[in-house]
């Protein structure tokens, strides 16, 4: 049996239950591709998941994106090639020297291309792609608030929606958090932790509020979200950072005609359009047309580090293993 190294755990819980092990390799089933995984992109998703998600697999090798080198195709596989980069999402498994993925939902990578960057590209360019156009219906016209702006989603949003011609507002725990975003088009940046920033948001409108809102952190900011939308604004939540956990009425919605979307990338990425719009992103990045912001990269021996490091709330970006 052939073994490859692996950030697996036994159980849920704080990042130090990570270990790093020897673990069987993937098998690279029918319509499958088997990547040697040369970044991974380490996403909110599988921190969240390591601190109490189902456990598909013991030991469990967490992490839905990753980018590297097919090694092996699948049969039935006619349209990846073995040596061909690509980036890749999955339910999970990106912890690991190999993966073995579903052709379908990866994406090929440039020559040439930064392969950090475009591990970075799926799940975070895809979902702010989504809660912006797909079901915000952003137009140039509109201002939009992002929740989290320094963020992997937060950074992509900001810069999707100033290239569509929005006025882009965005939050975060901290004002500086949000210096490296008014490098890419950020028009404002407010203090989400600080009493008053609903107000702040509204007087940047001029009393109007925000036409959209995407936010990925929910909990008690959700409320103030919705609180920042004009007459017939839209709302997308999208997941949850799992703090503050708090009901939500939404009978306060009716007064302003106003609208709350849930969206979730994983249901819609296998559809043409979806893997379209990433493939576009991957190329967008691989050609400099948009930018990867990565805060810091661990060595993949280092990922109970790095899933420590990002739960300080410390990172601008991303943060990659290095297998």
């Amino acid at each position: 049996m052939l073994v490859m190294k692996a950030a697996v755990y036994y159980q849920t819980g704080s990042p130090n239950v990570l270990k790093y092990e020897d673990v069987a390799d993937p098998v690279c089933g029918p319509g499958d591709v088997l990547v040697k995984v040369e970044a991974v992109s380490i996403e909110g998703g599988d921190t969240l998941n390591r601190l109490g998600g189902d456990m598909p697999t013991v030991p469990h090798i967490v992490g839905y994106q990753c980018a590297g080198t097919i090694v092996e195709v699948g049969e039935g596989v006619h349209d990846r090639v073995v040596g061909q980069r690509v980036v890749a999402t999955m339910m999970w498994g990106s912890h690991a020297e190999l993966v073995s993925v579903p052709a379908i939902i990866t994406w090929p990578i440039a020559v040439g291309a930064d392969v950090v960057a475009a591990a970075c590209v799926p799940v975070p360019f895809g979902t702010a792609d989504d809660c912006l156009f797909e079901f915000g219906h952003l137009e140039p016209e509109h201002t939009v608030l992002i929740q989290a702006g320094a963020g992997g989603v937060g950074l992509a949003a900001i810069q999707l929606a100033k290239r569509c011609g929005a006025t882009v507002f965005a939050t975060a725990s901290n004002l500086g958090r949000l210096d490296t975003a008014m490098e890419y088009g950020l028009d404002r940046g407010f203090d989400y932790s600080q009493s008053g920033w609903v107000d702040e948001v509204r007087a940047a409108t001029g009393g109007r509020g925000v036409d959209l809102v995407v936010d990925s952190v929910g909990g008690k900011v959700l409320a103030g979200s919705v609180a920042c939308l004009a007459y017939r604004g839209r709302c997308i939540t999208v997941g949850s950072a799992g703090r503050d956990p708090q009901p939500f009425d939404i009978g306060v919605l009716g007064m302003n005609n106003q609208t709350i979307t849930g969206v979730f990338l994983g249901a819609e990425i296998v559809t043409d359009r979806a893997r379209t719009m990433i493939g576009r992103h991957v190329d967008d990045v691989g050609a400099g047309r948009l930018s990867v912001v990565v805060d810091r990269t661990f060595p993949l021996s280092q990922a109970a580090e790095a899933h420590a490091f990002i739960e300080s709330r410390q990172a601008v970006g991303r943060v990659v293993l290095i297998p």
